[in-house]
């Protein structure tokens, strides 16, 4: 049931895609038995590169043809030259970097001897296309999700009410904050030689908050489907703003994906084994291939590029770092400490994002030029609200995004959701209905292109 919803789930979209899954489906179950029946370690090491040419040639077609005719065309006319090139006309599968991930974790852990191959193909072809996570991660390990397949599952009112809860604040996140962001960031970033000052930076700041709502609330929708029939997937982002470092962020955000290159990228490269200029190089490459697993454009990688030259300055300075702490007596964790790391960082990313969400390196750099010149006269005149939402909408998504933070601050320390099961049905009720309606009331509706989930792209 669960795989044949999962194949009409994606095949809504486009029913011809559902070719790829199937393939990387059969020959990953394949490849898996196979590797699991010699030891020949050649045999085995072709059975592995029959797993990744196949998925990693699916992802190169689909995602990065036309990327290298252009980078071809383009390298060439540096040399005088123009080369009558054109690109493709190829449609990218949704969801195509996360079920190829998922997949090739898959054989790369029964190549390791760290899995063994399930001889239940069903189970197998279900765990490659669930449905909740198929189009935007979290991208599952299949030594955590696989075996929730064979199990069976009985009604379990908490697991059903905790599910509808959770994808209840994934509806409100995406609505009611990432949609009404959308407006301004569209409005600013489709025009961005409209735009000065404060105004292009309330909109990169609007964006990243837009992105994490947008992207956590698929996750939370997913997790929360998910867990209503009794699966667990992992958590995908841990209030990741509240960061004191690029390294912390990475740690609490796209927590799937960072882990994945981690162990499957970072860790065969040579980790941190090598020596530190060896693992310096090993974390700015992996930063690299994670801008291009986003989007094949030159501003992903720059993306990648900023975080992975940080967090290698991270490294390198962090025994500088603590000896200055130490002399100057800085307690880290002291409240004043924690909040200016965590608005240091935050800038750094919201800068970074700039790159992401801009169309071109040309956007970008005409926003980052744009950013610099003063007129924060106009935080006194209704020039804010000429950016696409009037001042009631602008006042409702402040106060929406400081409420959302306050709650991130007071969950991960009262942990509210037990808290609010150990109240009365009444109270709880009310809870459940004040959300409900905030989302119908406050929510965004009627435009496709705002209502989009951002990482569907990718």
């Amino acid at each position: 049931m669960i795989l044949v919803s999962s194949y009409f789930f994606y095949g809504w979209w486009d029913w011809r895609f559902l070719g790829l899954i199937a393939i990387s489906s059969l020959v990953d179950y394949i490849v898996g038995q196979q590797l699991y029946k010699t030891e020949n370690k050649k045999k085995r090491k072709g059975l592995l590169l029959v797993s990744l040419f196949v998925n990693l040639g699916f992802l190169v077609y689909f995602k990065y043809t036309n990327f290298f005719i252009e980078s071809f065309v383009e390298g060439f006319k540096l040399f005088g030259k123009d080369l009558e090139i054109s690109t493709l006309n190829i449609i990218l599968p949704v969801g195509i970097s996360f079920y190829t991930f998922q997949t090739l974790s898959y054989t790369i852990d029964i190549y390791r001897n760290q899995l063994k191959p399930t001889k239940n193909w069903l189970s197998f072809f279900a765990f490659v296309s669930f449905f909740p996570q198929l189009v935007a991660g979290p991208i599952e390990r299949a030594s955590h999700l696989l075996p929730q397949f064979y199990k069976t599952y009985t009604f379990n009112y908490k697991q059903i009410k905790s599910g509808l809860l959770l994808m209840a604040f994934g509806l409100f996140k995406k609505m009611v904050i990432a949609d009404r962001a959308a407006v301004v960031v569209n409005q600013v970033y489709n025009n961005p030689a409209d735009y000065q000052g404060i105004e292009v930076v309330l909109a990169t700041i609007l964006f990243a908050f837009q992105i994490y709502c947008d992207f956590s609330a698929y996750s939370d929708i997913a997790i929360g489907a998910a867990r209503t029939m009794g699966f667990d997937l992992m958590k995908n982002f841990d209030s990741p703003y509240f960061s004191r470092s690029i390294t912390e962020f990475w740690r609490r955000w796209h927590i799937s994906l960072s882990t994945w290159f981690r162990d499957y990228v970072y860790i065969p490269l040579g980790g941190s084994r090598k020596g530190k200029y060896r693992t310096y190089a090993n974390l700015f490459i992996v930063f690299l291939v994670s801008g291009l697993w986003h989007g094949a454009a030159l501003n992903f990688i720059i993306w990648g590029a900023i975080h992975g030259v940080i967090i290698v300055l991270e490294k390198a300075t962090y025994k500088l770092r603590k000896k200055v702490f130490a002399k100057l007596n800085l307690d880290k964790d002291n409240f004043s400490n924690q909040l200016f790391f965590s608005l240091i960082t935050f800038s750094i990313v919201v800068f970074a994002w700039i790159f992401f969400r801009a169309d071109t390196f040309k956007t970008a750099s005409t926003l980052i030029k744009n950013s610099f010149n003063n007129n924060f006269t106009v935080i006194f005149t209704d020039r804010l609200y000429d950016m696409g939402l009037s001042q009631g909408n602008l006042i409702i998504l402040l106060i929406f995004i400081l409420l959302l933070l306050v709650f991130e601050v007071y969950h991960n320390r009262l942990k509210i959701v037990s808290l609010l099961n150990k109240q009365s049905i009444f109270f709880r009720w009310s809870v459940y209905v004040v959300i409900f309606m905030t989302i119908v009331l406050f929510g965004m509706y009627g435009n496709e292109d705002k209502s989009q989930f951002i990482y569907f792209q990718f």
